[in-house]
């Protein structure tokens, strides 16, 4: 059968533009032993796939020129040669980002449409709320008593990570890039939020953590790292998930001036990929449902329609457009 896809056709410098994805029709091979045949309905758009782009050994291998994207996606079990997923099924995995594919069946997991919509399973209850899951009570060991600051907290993982802060009894400051992102933070129980735009971090956290910060959640790197550096207590935990504000530099920025601090302040500065955690997974999902079913974790999601979306909506991720989890929907379900 036909289908359409969209490949990287070639890699960016700098910031990424939509030249740089070609979507085009394509053959499926037939259905083999041990695959299913699945309907793509959600694809997850996310910041790491900036660093797939490009021709650089990292922790994951970088997508190659010609071939298809690949993000997390759900979709549904047009036909099937495996015995536990059966026509119609939901499925949760790595998707190409194709219209259908065939996917070994090992590589897919079953999600339920009657506990959370689906798009939550790559949001709230996917990679994402596992990340921070794993980021503040693995990494960063959470305590109640702890003063929290949340970069990037209007995304994803920012998100989620200062709810379950909050949720867990910390004090909670975010980040966020505008006054609705700001608003949506207060909404969501973050005790402060500030528009980095308008106030720098250092004046912020001065200003919301008079006595230091006991965690930092680094989704940004750059300035807002360096500044919590200097505004955390003695003993602080510093985990870094991530760095948006450096990924489509053409060339790397200055370190952090303020690195002593970090021995004369005894901190702790621990980076983690998600994939390395999946044994917290089944606890997490535990919590997240529980959370989510008693109204104490609220998310927001940010929708574009249509396979041929795909490259916009990641450069708009990039840009900072999002509210929330930055999706693609694909098609809708039988």
């Amino acid at each position: 059968m036909k289908t359409m896809e969209i490949v990287l056709s070639k890699r960016p410098i700098g910031w990424p533009a939509e030249t740089d994805f070609t979507i085009r029709e394509t053959e499926l091979d037939g259905t083999r032993d041990g695959q299913v045949l699945v309907k793509t309905i959600w694809l997850s758009v996310d910041p790491y796939l900036r660093g797939r782009m490009s021709a650089v050994k990292s922790y994951i291998a970088p997508f190659e020129l010609d071939k298809p994207i690949s993000s997390g996606g759900i979709g549904q079990v047009v036909s099937s040669q495996y015995p536990s997923l059966n026509e119609g099924d939901f499925v949760a995995g790595n998707f190409k980002w194709r219209e259908f594919d065939n996917i070994p069946a090992n590589d897919l997991s079953k999600v339920d449409p009657e506990q959370a919509p689906l798009s939550a399973y790559l949001g709230v209850l996917g990679m994402p709320g596992l990340t921070a899951f794993v980021g503040l009570r693995r990494i960063g060991a959470l305590k109640p008593s702890d003063t929290v600051f949340v970069s990037a907290a209007a995304g994803a993982v920012g998100s989620v990570a200062g709810q379950i802060a909050k949720i867990s009894g910390a004090t909670v400051i975010g980040s966020a890039g505008s006054v609705q992102k700001v608003n949506s933070l207060i909404a969501k129980g973050f005790d402060y939020a500030f528009n980095y735009k308008e106030q720098s971090v250092s004046q912020a956290l001065k200003e919301f953590a008079p006595s230091g910060l006991d965690l930092y959640f680094d989704n940004v790197g750059g300035d807002h790292l360096h500044d919590s550096i200097s505004n955390m207590a003695n003993f602080g935990r510093i985990v870094m998930c991530g760095a948006i504000s450096q990924y489509n530099l053409s060339a790397p920025p200055a370190g952090p001036s303020n690195l002593s601090l970090v021995v004369s302040r005894r901190l702790t500065l621990r980076g983690f990929i998600v994939s390395d955690h999946s044994d917290m997974r089944e606890s997490f999902l535990s919590e997240a449902i529980g959370w989510l079913r008693h109204g104490k974790l609220a998310y927001d999601e940010t929708i574009r329609i249509g396979l041929d979306q795909a490259p916009k909506a990641f450069i708009e991720l990039l840009e900072g457009v999002n509210l929330g989890k930055m999706l693609v929907k694909v098609a809708e379900p039988v």
